[in-house]
C-alpha cells in the first residue's frame, strides 16, 4: 500500500468532516457532555473521599477513646468501615453507586456493604450514570457511525468510486485511508478527554501518584484507542459493503442498538435466569440454620460446647473451668467465632460461584460484542468492577475476624475465671488495649490478578482488531464497485 495515497484519503475525510456543520455541532455537544461528566465525576469522588476519611477518622477516635471495658463488650460494640475508592474511579464509576460504601463489623455476625448511592437516588440512575467512560463506550461509537456511515457508500452513489479506482487507487488503500480518517476525527475528541482526565487525576491525588495508577491509566488510554479502532473498522466495512448510504446507516444503527443496548441487558437477564441466586433473606436463613445446628457459644449448657469444656478439663487435668490457666469464656467465644466464620464463608463462597456463573454469560458474549469487553476491562482498571467489590468484602471479613479474635484473646489473657459476686465490680481491661488493633487498610486488586480476571476481555479486543483487519484484506479482493 502507498502511504501517500492513504494519507491523502484520510486527509480528505478529515477536511470534509470539519467542513460539515452537523459534525462540528456534534463535536461541540460531545465536548460539553465530556466536561460535565469529568466535573461531576471529579466532584463526586472528592466529596465522597473527604466524607469517608472524616468519618473513618471519627470512628477510629471513638474506638480508641472507649473507657475500660470487658473485651467481649467491645467485640459487640463493633466497628464501622467505609470503603475507599480507587483514584481512577472518577473516570469510570462502574458498580460504585450500587455496591454500598460502609460495613458494620461485630462479633459472630457478618454484614454486607450498605448505604449505596443508588438506594438514595431516584429511578433515573437505572438508565446509567453519566461518566467519561460511559460517553466513550456508548456515545462516541454512535458519533463515529454517524460520521462515517457514508464514507464509501456515498462515493458509490456519486459514481466517484469508479473514478478513484480507475485512477489506480486500490481497495485496501481506500479502506485504510477512510478508517484512519475516521480514527483521526475520533482522536480529536478523545485525546483532549485524556488530557483533562490526567489533570483531574493528578489533582485528586495531590500529585502523589503510584506506579500502579500510572500503568493502569496507560492501559485505559490504550484499550479505549483500540476500541475506537475497532469501531472505525466496523464502520468502514459496513459502508463499503452497502449499496446506499441509507442502508449503511440502518445497519450501523442496528449494530449499535444490538451491541450496546440489547445484548448487555439480555446477558444480565439470561445469567440471572439460568443461575438464580438466593436472596439476602434466603442466604441469612441458611446461615442461621447452620449456626443453630453448630451450637450456641453463649449458652453454657450447649451440647457441642460442653464437649469442648470436658476436653479442656481433661487436657489440663483440672476439675473446674476456674482452674484453667486462661479465661474459659474467652476460649469458647474464640471457638464460636471460628465456627460461625467458617459457616458464613462456606455459604458466601457458594453465593460467589453463582454470581461468577451469571457474570460468565457477559464474559463469553464479550467475544461477540466488543462493548462488553471494553466495559468489563474499563471497570476493572478503575477498581469499580464486581471483583473489586468481592475483594473488599473478603478483606473486611478478614479484618472483622481478626478484630473479634483479638478481643477474645484479650479476654483469655486478662480476665479472671473466678465467678463474680453480686456486689463485685465488673471485670474490665485497660482502654490502652483498644489501640492494639490496627486500622483497616484496603488493598486494591493487583494488576496481575486484574488481567487474569479480565483475560477474556483482552482477548476479545485483540481478536476483534486482528479479525477485522483480516476481513478488510479479504473483502478488498471481492468487493464490487456498484
Amino acid at each position: 500500500m502507498r502511504k501517500n495515497i492513504i494519507r491523502l484519503i484520510s486527509g480528505q475525510v478529515w477536511k470534509q468532516s470539519l467542513q460539515n456543520k452537523g459534525i462540528l455541532f456534534l463535536l461541540v455537544l460531545l465536548s460539553c457532555i465530556f466536561v460535565f461528566a469529568a466535573y461531576t465525576g471529579w466532584k463526586n469522588y472528592s466529596v465522597q473521599e473527604e466524607i469517608r476519611a472524616e468519618h473513618q477518622h471519627e470512628v477510629r477516635q471513638q474506638w480508641e477513646s472507649k473507657p475500660d471495658k470487658h473485651p467481649h463488650r467491645m467485640a459487640h460494640y463493633g466497628y464501622l468501615i467505609f470503603r475507599p475508592r480507587y483514584p481512577l474511579s472518577f473516570f469510570d464509576s462502574g458498580l460504585e453507586r450500587y455496591t454500598g460504601n460502609s460495613v458494620f463489623l461485630e462479633a459472630h455476625k457478618q454484614n454486607t456493604a450498605n448505604f449505596s448511592e443508588a438506594g438514595f437516588s431516584s429511578g433515573m440512575l437505572r438508565f446509567g450514570e453519566i461518566s467519561i467512560a460511559m460517553i466513550l463506550q456508548i456515545l462516541v461509537p454512535l458519533f463515529i457511525f454517524f460520521l462515517g456511515f457514508s464514507c464509501i457508500s456515498a462515493e458509490r452513489e456519486n459514481n466517484t468510486l469508479k473514478v478513484l479506482l480507475s485512477q489506480g487507487v486500490k481497495w485496501k488503500e481506500l479502506l485504510t485511508g477512510k478508517m484512519l480518517g475516521l480514527l483521526s476525527i475520533a482522536s480529536l475528541l478523545y485525546f483532549p478527554v485524556i488530557i483533562v482526565s490526567v489533570i483531574l487525576w493528578l489533582s485528586l491525588t495531590g500529585f502523589k501518584v503510584s506506579i500502579d495508577e500510572v500503568t493502569r491509566l496507560l492501559w485505559i488510554i490504550l484499550t479505549y484507542f483500540g476500541y475506537f479502532f475497532i469501531i472505525c473498522l466496523v464502520c468502514v466495512l459496513v459502508s463499503a459493503t452497502s449499496k446506499t448510504s441509507k442502508s449503511s446507516l440502518i445497519k450501523l444503527i442496528s449494530i449499535w442498538l444490538l451491541f450496546i443496548v440489547i445484548m448487555p441487558r439480555a446477558a444480565q437477564a439470561f445469567g440471572s435466569y439460568t443461575h438464580p441466586a438466593p436472596s439476602k433473606i434466603d442466604f441469612d436463613t441458611r446461615v442461621e440454620s447452620e449456626l443453630i445446628k453448630a451450637g450456641d457459644s453463649h449458652n453454657p449448657d450447649d451440647i457441642h460446647y460442653k464437649g469442648i469444656k470436658d476436653s479442656l478439663l481433661k487436657t489440663y487435668k483440672v476439675a473446674t473451668v476456674e482452674e484453667l490457666p486462661f479465661n474459659y469464656s474467652g476460649y469458647i467465644m474464640a471457638e464460636g467465632e471460628k465456627i460461625s466464620a467458617g459457616i458464613y464463608n462456606k455459604y458466601w463462597n457458594e453465593q460467589l460461584r453463582i454470581y461468577e456463573k451469571q457474570n460468565n454469560v457477559s464474559t463469553y458474549l464479550s467475544f461477540i460484542n466488543p462493548f462488553l469487553a471494553i466495559r468489563n476491562l474499563s471497570m476493572a482498571l478503575t477498581g469499580s468492577d464486581f471483583n473489586s467489590y468481592v475483594s473488599y468484602q473478603e478483606q473486611v471479613e478478614a479484618y472483622r475476624y481478626k478484630l473479634a479474635q483479638l478481643m477474645n484473646k484479650l479476654q483469655m489473657e486478662n480476665i479472671s475465671n473466678k465467678k463474680q459476686g453480686a456486689t463485685d465490680k465488673p471485670y474490665t481491661i485497660s482502654k490502652d488495649h483498644w489501640k492494639e488493633m490496627p486500622d483497616f487498610r484496603y488493598q486494591f486488586i493487583g494488576q496481575k490478578d486484574l488481567f487474569k480476571n479480565e483475560i477474556s476481555a483482552i482477548l476479545s479486543l485483540i481478536i476483534w482488531g486482528v479479525g477485522l483487519l483480516f476481513l478488510i484484506h479479504f473483502i478488498s479482493k471481492k468487493i464490487k464497485i456498484y
